[in-house]
């Protein structure tokens, strides 16, 4: 007979989203068990933010010393790989999620191993090694599974077994050549951490620019970036197949002639990991995304026993969001448990951030750093607004920072609330600017309130004074 455990709330993913839902359900007085069928803290503690950030900071530190008088002389050399890759290991602790477990183990969340699905409502089978237990939940189940790297239906291409973000980011070796299929935020990122690392890199991107979802503007910056760097940059293109040769390389058929590489990367887009979680037995369509509400409770489930929380649910794939999304999930778990929940938008409980607040950081060289609404969302959501266009290389804490700060400041503003809905910076470090620009337009700052928010002299943020003084205030 299968062993039956009974919780107040299940977790179906133990990646950063997971933990803060059960974390946040236990501090608000329920049991949870989390189930985790791999590593412990999930896709962005080992194949996603730590080791892909851990391989590009190397390289930013050693372009901030070159774009500084007296320390460029003092920069001779190149990256040291080795060296580079070892750190990058440190970040994963080797692919160890022992100080995780141990987390777990002092948050008061009990961890099951294995695969998760779901069994009907609120019960979930996990096939651990040691047979197959059923966890009862007598509030909520939360599928916090996350996303995984999707395969574009190019001829030859899955047969290839190409990289994908997991092989880039935890690779032992750099090689020579190495394509990228992808200009999005990880194929950019990825093609200057491998790049300045030795490898010969050609960036195959189908649309006409890289960075598609950024201001055009940061694209084309970071697309300058990469060429300048030596990265052969291909926009608008078409790929009729890949093949791996009896050799070991990589044959990439273009429509304008023929690619051999010795290692290709996929990086264009992901899909959701609810192939196989039982999803079939609650109603719902295995392997698609998870559609939510705002209290990131499962819709087309009756019973309101179900959530999705992180990438799973398709809202925003970024990591932030996903802790965020947990949060308001865990503690809206306990709410309701306790006959005191409230779905207000902007309460405790409600993600609310999720549709116009929403930062996020490329680790590109240049920066780019967002929040909320772009130009073209902006005007696409129906907002009467004005955009503000300033250079960053004119502030006088960019001249200190950098000899020649190439970099560019845009801020979008609801002119009928005169309040930011939307801000990008571009440059090096720009992503340290964004979160100001958050609080600004979560908080929904007036623009004559936020001229008296004074920034330090000498320092970049004086781009904010430089915005307001452009507006016209």
């Amino acid at each position: 007979m299968a062993e039956s455990r009974k919780y107040d709330v299940v977790v179906i993913g133990a990646g950063s989203t997971g933990e803060n839902v059960a974390d946040r359900a236990v501090k608000g007085g329920l049991s949870a068990a989390i189930v985790e069928v791999e590593l412990v803290g999930g896709e962005c503690s080992y194949w996603a933010c730590m080791p892909s950030k851990a391989l590009l900071r190397p390289m930013s530190a050693l372009r901030a010393a070159q774009r500084v008088g007296g320390a460029r002389e003092a920069v001779t050399g190149d990256l040291d790989v080795d060296a580079v890759l070892a750190r990058r290991d440190q970040f994963t602790s080797n692919w160890d999620d022992s100080s995780q477990v141990r987390w777990v183990e002092h948050a008061h969340i009990d961890l099951v191993r294995g695969q998760g699905k779901l069994a009907g409502e609120r019960r979930v089978v996990v096939l651990t090694r040691e047979g197959p237990v059923t966890l009862v939940a007598d509030h909520a189940v939360v599928v916090a599974t996350g996303s995984a790297p999707s395969m574009p239906p190019v001829p030859g291409l899955a047969e290839a077994k190409p990289w994908t973000t997991r092989e880039a980011t935890s690779a032992n070796e750099v090689p020579p050549r190495l394509a990228v299929l992808g200009g999005g935020v990880a194929g950019c990122e990825l093609a200057q951490a491998f790049d300045s690392l030795g490898s010969h890199v050609t960036v195959l991107e189908v649309a006409e620019r890289v960075l598609a979802a950024s201001e055009p503007f940061a694209a084309n910056l970071v697309a300058e970036s990469m060429k300048e760097s030596g990265i052969d940059l291909r926009t608008g293109i078409a790929i009729r197949g890949v093949d791996r040769t009896s050799a070991g390389t990589v044959l990439v058929t273009l429509d304008e002639g023929e690619l051999v590489v010795d290692e290709m990367l996929v990086a264009a887009g992901r899909r959701p990991r609810t192939d196989d979680i039982g999803l079939e037995t609650v109603g719902l369509k295995p392997g698609s995304w998870l559609d939510v509400d705002d209290t990131l409770a499962v819709q087309g489930v009756e019973g309101g026993w179900l959530y999705a929380c992180g990438d799973v649910n398709h809202r925003v794939l970024l990591t932030h969001q996903g802790k965020y999304q947990g949060r308001a999930c865990g503690d809206g778990i306990a709410a309701r448990a306790k006959g005191h929940f409230d779905a207000a938008p902007w309460g405790k409980y409600s993600a609310t951030a999720d549709h116009r607040a929403v930062p996020s950081v490329i680790f590109t060289d240049p920066e780019v750093g967002s929040v909320g609404l772009t130009e073209a969302q902006a005007k696409t959501a129906g907002l009467n607004i004005r955009v503000v266009d300033y250079k960053m290389g004119d502030v006088s804490g960019a001249h200190l920072y950098a000899d020649n700060y190439n970099g560019q400041a845009r801020m979008v503003v609801d002119e009928d609330r005169h309040v930011v809905v939307g801000a990008t910076f571009v440059g090096p470090d720009a992503g340290e600017l964004v979160h100001a620009a958050t609080i600004a337009i979560v908080g929904e700052v007036p623009l004559d309130r936020l001229w008296h928010a004074v920034p330090s002299y000498p320092t970049i943020s004086e781009i904010w004074l430089r915005l307001l003084e452009a507006y016209g205030m």
